[in-house]
């Protein structure tokens, strides 16, 4: 019984980070999305054609071949890159025009060495869509990209930049309401969705939804950091007083940013979480007790997510006239889905947490597996900001 339990146990958790895992740590995809001052959409999509072209060999031929050739097998290729990587607002797709393709020289050898990324560039443009729908991201299944994909909005005439991740096995971004936020005349009418003309209750309603669903399922990072807090041991003091520890912090730092009273770049926040889930996991294996340098921890890395809970906010309008009741609706819908990810993993394993042998065979290995995977994402983070200079 002992020695199937392990196994199941990593069984589960490898389940729920396979969205998260890349066998080359240094690949991936950008996509850029801005809206023109004049009007108009403009989207950059940096990609490595491995993968879409079906070899290195094929890639470097493209990129080698005489401007005559390569804009003859352009006109098959370009609709493969926007198949794969398609814009929609609301059910609408995005008609892109192409542009531009370059490509960096590059040895032949590199572009023939899978664990090196060598980023195309294609330039679009689209008119602004005549729904004041969100634009959203839809990967379809099976598409021949790099995982993860960073995807960034721009309205640069209102100041706003935010950028989203799909780990490998997400195939749908949030969300991006734009309207209201592109100058008036730029739009299809100038209009824009307005949540004050809800009333409190639908506003509480919705802002919960968005913040459970910041968690479950989009918020793989952090589901790992509570994951982390859950295998310290298995008993309701701990996880309550780690919870109430955390949830006191990432309210902080989420209201304090909101208002505009302290911010961090994301280039700072989204390491420094995936740094925290590593700390906390490794804690888990070298210093497995509740104290209050446990807590102080627990406290610092929780005002670090609440800037990231912050930052799932900035792309999306909040009301004037019931602002504190939006906040509080995603601050608790944050909380619930924390709770829902400890219920899901006591169900799976928590039956067992009397047993002498479950912090050996279940506790550290998969403390080992968060720790692994949030360092995984630091290095990642870290590379991705420094190439944005």
């Amino acid at each position: 019984m002992v020695g199937r339990v392990a196994p199941l146990a990593l069984l589960c958790l490898g389940l729920l980070l396979a969205p998260a895992v890349r066998s080359h740590t240094m690949q991936m995809t950008q996509l850029l999305v801005s809206f023109a001052p004049s009007g108009g959409i403009e989207v950059k999509i940096d990609i490595d054609l491995t993968l879409l072209l079906g070899s290195g060999e094929a890639y470097y031929a493209l990129v080698t071949e005489s401007p005559v050739r390569q804009a003859e097998d352009l006109k098959r290729i370009v609709p493969m890159v926007t198949d794969a990587l398609p814009l929609f607002a609301g059910a609408t797709r995005l008609k892109l025009e192409f542009v531009e393709f370059t490509a960096a020289p590059a040895p032949r050898a590199d572009f023939l060495d899978g664990s090196l990324s060598k980023f195309s560039t294609f330039r679009f443009t689209a008119p602004l869509p005549e729904s004041l729908d969100p634009l959203q991201l839809r990967v379809p299944y099976g598409a021949n990209i790099d995982y993860p994909v960073a995807y960034t909005m721009q309205i640069p005439s209102a100041k706003v930049s935010v950028t989203r991740w799909l780990a490998d096995g997400e195939h749908e971004s949030e969300p991006f309401v734009w309207a209201g936020r592109v100058p008036t005349g730029a739009g299809a009418s100038g209009a824009s969705f307005d949540p004050d003309s809800l009333p409190w209750p639908r506003q509480a309603a919705m802002y919960l939804r968005l913040g459970f669903k910041h968690i479950v399922p989009e918020g793989i990072d952090h589901i790992l950091f509570v994951l982390g807090l859950f295998f310290l041991g298995i008993t309701w003091r701990k996880l309550l007083t780690q919870t109430t520890v955390f949830t006191i912090a990432h309210a902080t730092t989420l209201f304090l940013s909101t208002y505009g009273l302290f911010s961090l770049p994301s280039r700072y926040v989204e390491p420094g979480i995936a740094l925290s889930i590593t700390w906390i996991a490794i804690e888990n294996v070298v210093s497995p007790k509740l104290g209050p340098a446990r807590l102080a921890i627990v406290f610092c890395f929780g005002l670090i997510h609440g800037l990231g809970f912050a930052g799932s906010l900035s792309d999306v309008p909040f009301p004037k006239r019931d602002f504190l009741v939006a906040l509080l609706g995603f601050n608790f819908g944050v909380d619930a889905g924390q709770l829902f990810v400890i219920a899901i993993a006591f169900l799976t394993v928590g039956w067992f947490r009397n047993e002498p042998w479950f912090r050996r065979r279940i506790a550290i290995p998969c403390s080992l597996v968060i720790a692994a995977v949030g360092l995984y994402w630091a290095v990642q983070r870290i590379v991705f900001f420094g190439t944005q200079g």
